[in-house]
């Protein structure tokens, strides 16, 4: 039988189909960084993600204060999801060896045992080669034993199994730039186990990172917003001196990632008027924005479990918008304070966790360094946020164009009015009166009293006509011009009673 080609469908009706590109995302605001000097996290990875204390605890050690901080952030409720963790070399750092993380296969403990007589050849520091041979794992039970019996032979470094990530790990006992370990090699003589131990150049996981000298609280913030801005918004530093939270808020007021900084302070200095060196003094002398200081007689980490409260925020939701005034801080001692040491207290612009007197005890004022409200510049962070991504999305899944027209420039502002309005639907804006400046249609009544915002919000897009010549040609698009009324939030009440008989 002979079979005879046919003709392609495709020569009659042509498809074909086209993947829009995927949305982008916003930076989140509910991330939280949190430096640390803790030599569990390497200065070349420099930094990790939890979500538990427990794992934190587990890695870096129930006393330390990795650990401690975790704790604060997950204590919070309702709980965030995760915590940033990320290394400051506060003091110089050692070099190490990472080696590839083995499979559960590769951890066999009768794979080591079959070994009675291995070596590997190392190099610490830049020094003589140590060819370490004569390794019998036989009568070892487990991994943490092969690398203890590795030590016995291993000088001017140490050697530990990490069971939490699978990997053996080799420190220079050194610290500083000079301070290094190489990759392993064959030894001498005897069964070659650098490959088991995933230290080789080839092990496929495996890398070096050279010991560093001590870096400020501000080199390392500035590392850490290159290289990850995008990643985290809250930020916190533990061990910090006032000088480095100066320098520190200061630039990430200004990074062109959105931050937001929490500092503790225990100093009592902040309880007495006048005092002139207490850090929450210092940062609301130099008005800085985006930056909280907080009080607590009995924790180190109070601004950590502040954070943790209105970073849990989810600004896409119905009626979420919250602010931080009467919330509580179920890791952290309230502090008992006379009216004199509140009135000091909420002088330098700081908060605290204070008990009253009806057995009730509130995180107050929930007020930024600068004056402003937390909730205000956390919220209008988001905000800004959604709308550039929104914006941006629009223009990258767009699978023509967005004209330079009338046309084009409303599709803008619809995509922006989407946000607003997720906005007023979350309580960070509402309807109210405009007292702010007028634009567009946003003008005072006939009577001359000022507008009322019956959305919350109102967009003003100017005709494609009002454009330059050499703003069309640059493809730039009308200036568009925003009016929001903040929702607020009642702090305080004052009642008044008349009673007659």
């Amino acid at each position: 039988m002979t079979i005879s080609a046919s003709l392609p469908i495709s020569s009659l009706v042509s498809v074909t189909a086209t993947l829009s590109a995927a949305a982008v995302q916003a930076q989140s605001t509910q991330t939280m960084l949190v430096l640390v000097n803790d030599p569990t996290i390497d200065v070349k990875t420099r930094m990790q993600y939890f979500t538990s204390a427990a794992a934190v605890a587990q890695q870096c050690g129930s006393n330390s204060l990795a650990a401690a901080s975790a704790t604060v952030w997950f204590s919070q409720v309702p709980q965030p999801a995760g915590l940033y963790l990320g290394r400051w070399a506060q003091t110089a750092s050692s070099g190490q060896l990472f080696g590839a993380t083995l499979t559960a296969t590769q951890q066999l403990i009768a794979t080591w045992q079959a070994v009675t007589s291995g070596g590997f050849t190392v190099t610490i520091d830049g020094g003589a080669a140590q060819n370490i041979t004569g390794l019998n794992f036989a009568a070892l039970g487990n991994l943490n034993a092969v690398a203890a019996a590795i030590q016995a032979h291993l000088t001017g470094a140490t050697i530990v199994w990490n069971a939490l990530t699978g990997q053996f790990v080799i420190t220079s006992a050194t610290t500083g730039a000079a301070s290094t370990v190489s990759f392993a090699t064959a030894p001498g003589s005897g069964t070659d186990i650098s490959a088991m131990l995933g230290m080789t150049a080839g092990s496929i996981g495996a890398y070096q990172v050279s010991g560093i000298v001590a870096e400020t609280a501000l080199a390392a913030m500035t590392i850490f917003d290159q290289e990850f801005g995008q990643q985290f918004y809250g930020v916190a530093i533990l061990g910090a001196a006032d000088s480095d939270h100066q320098a520190v808020a200061t630039f990430l007021a200004a990074s062109a990632n959105k931050h937001f900084y929490a500092v503790s302070t225990q100093e009592t200095g902040v309880l007495v008027t006048g005092n002139t060196t207490n850090i929450a003094y210092l940062l609301q002398n130099a008005a800085t924005a985006k930056c909280a200081v907080q009080y607590s007689g009995s924790s180190a980490y109070s601004a950590i479990e502040m954070l943790a409260r209105i970073l849990t925020v989810d600004y896409t939701g119905q009626s979420t918008a919250i602010n931080l005034m009467y919330k509580q801080e179920p890791g952290i001692a309230p502090d008992t304070l006379t009216a004199n040491q509140l009135a000091a207290l909420v002088s330098y612009n700081c908060n605290g966790f204070l008990a009253y007197n009806n057995g009730a005890s509130i995180l107050q004022p929930g007020i930024c360094s600068n004056g402003q409200w937390i909730d205000t510049v956390i919220g209008t962070d988001a905000l800004v946020l959604a709308i550039q991504t929104a914006v941006f999305n629009l223009l990258y899944t767009t699978p023509t164009k967005i004209p330079q027209t009338d046309v084009g420039m409303h599709q803008i502002k619809v995509t922006i009015e989407q946000v607003l309005s997720q906005f007023a639907g979350n309580g960070f804006i509402a309807p109210g009166v405009w007292t702010g400046p007028l634009f567009g249609a946003l003008q005072n009544n006939p009577d001359g009293t000022p507008p009322t915002l019956s959305k919350g919000y109102y967009v003003y897009q100017p005709p494609v006509s009002s454009q330059s010549s050499s703003a069309r040609q640059s493809r730039i698009s009308v200036p568009f011009q925003i009016a929001a009324k903040l929702a607020g939030a009642v702090q305080t009440v004052s009642v008044n009673i008349t009673l007659n008989v």
